[in-house]
C-alpha cells in the first residue's frame, strides 16, 4: 500500500479525517479495465501481466517487484490473505485475482463504517466499487475493520494465513496505534501464519523520526518480536542504495509523490526535484514474521 502520508497527499483534505479512522481510501486513478474471469490457478507472473491492470501500476513494477514479493511472502492461491491499508490498490489488483483463481480469499481493511463521516464512507465505497462490481475477476472481496477506535475485528481470530502491510509502519507510529496494529494482526493469524512487512528503511546511525516516513529495520524487528512474532527472514529485493534518507520533505520528496513544498503549502514549481527522480523510490526493508505454531 502507499504510505498513509502518500494517501493523504493523493486525495486531499477529505482523507485527513478518513486516515484517522483508517479506512480504505484511494485517490483519483485510471479506471481499471474490465477483464474476463481468470483461468484457475494463476501464477504471480500471470497476474502481473493481467490486462485489467493500469499503465500507472505497470510502470511501478520495476520498483515494487511483485513476482519476487509473492515468492518471498510464500503466498499460495488458496490462502486467506489480509491486506492492511490497501491505498490506491496496487497490491489489491494483483492479490484479488490471484486468490480468486485459486480458491483463496482476500480481506482488505477499512475503518469502522459506524464511525466514519459521509465523506469517508464515500471514499471507502468508491474504492471498493471497482472490485465488487467485477467478482468474476476479483472474487468476493471481504472487508475487515482496522481501527483502534472500534471493537470490531480485523478478521476472526486464528483465521488468516498471511497479512501484508506495505509502507504502513510509520503511520502506525505517527497515529500511536502500533500496539493495536500488532495485537490485531497477531490475533487474526492462524498459528504459523505469516506477516509480510515492506517499509521505508531508516538510517540506523540517525535518531528515528517517523514523520519522515522512514523507520529503522532493527526497531521494527524488535517491535514485532515484542508483540510475540518470530522473525523469519529479510530480503533486499526493495533495497535502494541511492536513497540518502535525508530529503527536505521526507520520503515523499522521492517518487512517486515528488513533494515540492512543506505539508499544507502549495506545490513549489521552482523546486528542482531532478536529483530525487534520479534516486527513485525509497530504500525499503522487506521482512517476514511468523505467529508461533504453538
Amino acid at each position: 500500500m502507499r504510505s498513509a502520508r502518500n494517501s493523504l497527499l493523493a486525495v486531499s483534505a477529505i482523507v485527513i479525517g478518513a486516515l484517522c479512522a483508517t479506512p480504505i481510501m484511494a485517490g483519483p486513478a485510471s479506471a481499471k479495465p474490465k477483464a474476463a474471469a481468470p483461468a484457475a490457478g494463476l501464477t504471480a507472473q500471470a497476474v502481473v501481466d493481467g490486462a485489467w491492470r493500469t499503465p500507472e501500476d505497470r510502470a511501478r513494477d520495476g520498483v515494487r517487484h511483485p513476482v519476487d514479493s509473492f515468492a518471498f511472502w510464500g503466498i499460495k492461491p488458496n490462502m486467506t490473505v489480509v491486506e492492511i491499508r490497501p491505498g490506491a490498490g496496487y497490491w489489491t489488483d494483483l492479490l484479488a485475482p490471484y486468490l480468486a483463481a485459486g480458491g483463496g480469499k482476500l480481506v482488505v481493511t477499512s475503518g469502522d463504517p459506524d464511525k466514519m463521516t459521509d465523506a469517508q464512507k464515500a471514499g471507502r465505497d468508491r474504492y471498493l466499487k471497482r472490485y465488487l462490481d467485477n467478482p468474476a475477476l476479483y472474487g468476493t472481496l471481504e472487508v475487515g475493520v482496522f481501527a483502534a477506535n472500534s471493537d470490531k475485528l480485523l478478521a476472526a481470530p486464528n483465521s488468516v494465513d498471511l497479512i501484508i502491510s506495505s509502507r504502513n509502519f510509520h503511520g502506525f507510529v505517527l497515529q500511536n496505534i502500533k500496539d493495536y496494529a500488532l495485537k490485531s494482526m497477531f490475533s487474526a493469524l492462524k498459528p504459523g501464519g505469516l506477516v509480510a512487512i515492506e517499509q521505508h528503511r531508516g538510517d540506523p546511525r540517525r535518531p528515528q523520526n517517523a514523520a519522515t516516513g522512514y523507520i529503522r529495520q532493527d526497531w521494527v524487528i524488535a517491535q514485532m518480536r515484542q508483540a510475540g512474532f518470530e522473525f523469519v527472514a529479510a530480503s533486499e529485493l526493495n533495497a535502494n542504495p541511492k536513497d540518502t534518507k535525508d530529503h527536505p520533505f521526507g520520503v515523499w520528496t522521492l517518487p512517486p509523490t515528488l513533494q515540492t513544498a512543506p505539508n499544507g503549502q502549495p506545490a513549489n514549481p521552482n523546486f528542482d526535484n531532478s536529483k530525487y527522480k534520479a534516486i527513485g523510490e525509497s530504500d525499503r526493508m522487506t521482512l517476514l514474521f511468523r505467529k508461533p505454531a504453538n
